[in-house]
């Protein structure tokens, strides 16, 4: 049986194991174990595992991904989420569809301090939803922006899905910070925009409440400066080479707690379930990540990455067609598997096709501007039918919501997900602007 046939056959074994339910981490460990050991020994594999798991874990630049966690599980114990949305709201709230933009902009300043679109979107869910419900918003409406809100968790810098992609491919974690904020940034004026499209459309999917003084709108301010000015502090030191990203993350988690606890929002409870609440995400995430590198020193074994660039290079397909093909394969896997599983499944094979094609750019803005176009169709597939794991994360919120609903609440701002990706692919300036002029 040939590499490319084994590998096939790891990748069925896998999927199977994901319908019997099983978590993609363990699904991963024990399809790719299976493979390595095809092509080797049960020796050779022993040995592999017994220093690829230190050397995998002991990586300095990990210790962002539980710290990032930690700052958002703070966050979302210290009640910012409700108080951005009411900042928020007490500007936008007497326009027409002015809470779903609030919510959009809520969505975005607590995207700057938590790196996790699931996260963001359950946050959000359990803040927001009352209030839809309360001033008579279409429910499906509602629910679809925020399961497309909650996708700014992660395109919104800092991000998981970024650190992860940057260890994955030895890319600069701060480089691709600075090359997702337009593109992030974007995805909120765009969400915006949809939301009054939608309700010029229907004026009842989202009616306007009433207007507020300014006595209480900066009183709503003063509830969240000190945040907003953590993650100003927190990005602006990133962008601004004051500190790593990985400092970065301790000073935010530091400053969090310290400001939690001064505003007597983080007791004790609240500490301790935010400190369990990042070790169960990071435990789930490391899984994954080991066994991503599990699977992935099977398909090493069976060449198939190599086999695959050598179809590509052959097939006379233009630069920006690869790009588009390897786009719409995303788009389409992202929608039945995890985003954090599906991008350390793939790069080992995509990333080498991507920067041996002929793009006009150097290597290096290759990659990260590739990072930025990964990190886009994460967040459509995240929204997008059949699955969307943020649609499914808000109907375990809002049950007397059809799932149906959902979905045709957020078919409009995948719409907008998609115009954005293809101006993003066509013009890479969009994402490289930034980190040309601070690097």
């Amino acid at each position: 049986m040939s590499g490319a046939a084994v590998a096939a056959l790891g990748f069925a074994g896998m999927l199977v194991l994901l319908v019997l339910r099983m978590p993609i981490g363990l699904a991963m460990l024990t399809a790719g174990s299976l493979g390595y050991v095809w092509f080797t020994s049960v020796p050779i594999f022993l040995n592999y595992m017994k220093t690829t798991p230190y050397h995998l874990f002991a990586n300095y630049t990990l210790s962002v991904i539980p710290l990032f966690v930690l700052m958002g599980a703070l966050a979302e114990k210290s009640g910012l989420s409700t108080a951005l949305f009411r900042a928020a709201a007490s500007f936008l709230g007497h326009r027409r569809g002015g809470l779903g933009m609030a919510l959009i902009g809520a969505c975005t300043g607590f995207g700057a301090i938590c790196g996790s679109s699931v996260a963001t979107t359950a946050t959000f869910g359990r803040a927001t939803l009352p209030e839809f419900r309360r001033y008579g918003y279409d429910q499906g409406f509602a629910t679809g922006m925020i399961a497309v809100g909650g996708t700014l968790g992660i395109l919104i810098p800092p991000s998981v899905i970024l650190v992860v992609y940057a260890i994955t491919t030895e890319q600069n974690i701060a480089k691709l910070f600075m090359a997702a904020l337009i593109p992030g940034l974007m995805a909120a004026v765009f969400y915006c925009i949809v939301i009054a499209i939608m309700v010029r459309l229907d004026p009842k999917a989202g009616p306007a409440v009433e207007r507020v003084g300014w006595a209480e709108r900066w009183r709503a301010v003063v509830g969240v400066w000190p945040v907003m000015l953590i993650a100003v502090t927190v990005v602006g030191g990133i962008y601004g080479g004051i500190f790593t990203p990985t400092e970065g993350a301790a000073v935010g988690c530091i400053a969090m707690l310290a400001v939690g606890i001064l505003q007597r929002s983080l007791g004790w409870a609240e500490i301790r379930e935010s400190l369990i609440q990042t070790a169960e995400t990071s435990a789930m995430i490391f899984i994954i990540l080991l066994g991503a590198e599990v699977f992935n020193g099977f398909l090493a074994l069976s060449q198939l990455p190599t086999l695959a660039a050598e179809i590509v290079t052959q097939s006379g397909l233009p630069p920006y067609g690869v790009i588009v093909g390897l786009l719409v394969f995303y788009i389409i896997l992202g929608g039945v598997m995890d985003e954090l599983a599906m991008i350390l499944l793939t790069l080992p094979i995509f990333f080498p096709i991507v920067t041996a094609l002929d793009l006009g750019m150097m290597p290096d803005d290759i990659a990260i501007w590739f990072g930025i176009l990964v990190l886009m169709v994460v967040g459509i597939g995240l929204t997008a039918p059949p699955i969307g794991l943020n649609v499914f994360v808000i109907s375990a919120i809002a049950r007397d919501v059809p799932v149906l609903s959902t979905y045709r609440g957020v078919i409009p701002f995948v719409m907008a997900d998609v115009l954005r990706l293809g101006l993003v692919v066509a013009f890479p300036a969009l994402a490289l602007w930034l980190v040309n002029l601070l690097s």
